[in-house]
């Protein structure tokens, strides 16, 4: 069983680079992110086409979750049960289904923008919500992962350069703190392997010639259960998908299952 994470960055202008990447991948279900684009207006028929269903949880331009499955889905939640919400709002930012043998989240963990900022609080008050909610199918005999965008980079190795982050969110003590809390809860980082250079990077700005220069970080992760985790065979980031014009910023990052 092949499962997958990526931040498309919008859906919308993305949709022909991931009709073609599911084609070619081999991959039977796949958490996205960022998709940007209200339910209604969501492309169900051209994924239909393809053999896939979708359950989505998102609301218009901003945020946005799905999973898409090939495998069968079903127990479709949609949304983070005690979400503090932002500015007196809940976002779209996680949903959970279960397909074939495997119980999935697709997150999407707010940016937190700048140190000391209320989104950086909320960010925090969020990962403690999802520790929350995940506890339960993470203690399960079930394979399960929480698979996404997580907006932190869990150690120095993570990133490109750590003296280029300091001061600054995704490598702070408490952002890192709240995915050891994660992972305490019986969640273990499968950690992919790159196709290119020595870190598996999944996330490059558009500025700056990041990519080519391969100023990257490791944010998109997948955090399995034992059952999950003692199933994989193979992890790696799908750099590839990150060349070219109309790519989005976020590589996907890619897990085989013997299940």
């Amino acid at each position: 069983m092949r499962i997958a994470t990526w931040n498309v960055n919008s859906i919308t202008a993305r949709l022909p680079r991931l009709l073609a990447w599911l084609e070619s991948s081999g991959t039977d279900v796949l958490c996205l992110q960022e998709a940007k684009v209200a339910e209604d207006q969501f492309p169900f028929e051209p994924l239909r086409e393809l053999g896939y269903e979708a359950a989505v949880h998102a609301t218009g331009r901003w945020n946005g979750v799905a999973v898409l499955s090939r495998v069968g889905i079903g127990d479709v939640v949609k949304g983070l049960p005690g979400d503090p919400g932002y500015d007196g709002a809940v976002e779209p930012r996680a949903l959970s289904a279960t397909c074939g043998p495997v119980r999935v989240w697709s997150v999407y963990v707010p940016n937190g923008r700048e140190v000391g900022h209320p989104h950086y609080a909320y960010k925090l008050e969020w990962f403690e919500a999802l520790r929350a909610a995940v506890a339960g199918d993470a203690q399960g005999s079930r394979p399960f992962a929480v698979l996404g965008d997580y907006n932190v980079a869990p150690t120095d190795d993570d990133v490109f350069d750590a003296a280029a982050f300091e001061g600054s969110t995704h490598v702070t003590p408490a952002e890192r703190a709240a995915l050891t809390a994660l992972r305490e809860a019986g969640l273990a980082d499968v950690v992919p392997r790159p196709l290119k250079y020595d870190q598996p990077f999944t996330y490059w700005d558009y500025r700056q010639l990041a990519f080519p220069k391969n100023r990257g970080m490791r944010i998109d992760l997948v955090y399995g259960n034992a059952p999950f985790a003692q199933a994989v065979k193979d992890a790696y980031v799908d750099r590839e998908e990150r060349k070219g014009k109309g790519a989005s910023d976020h590589a996907p990052v890619v897990v085989d299952l013997d299940v």
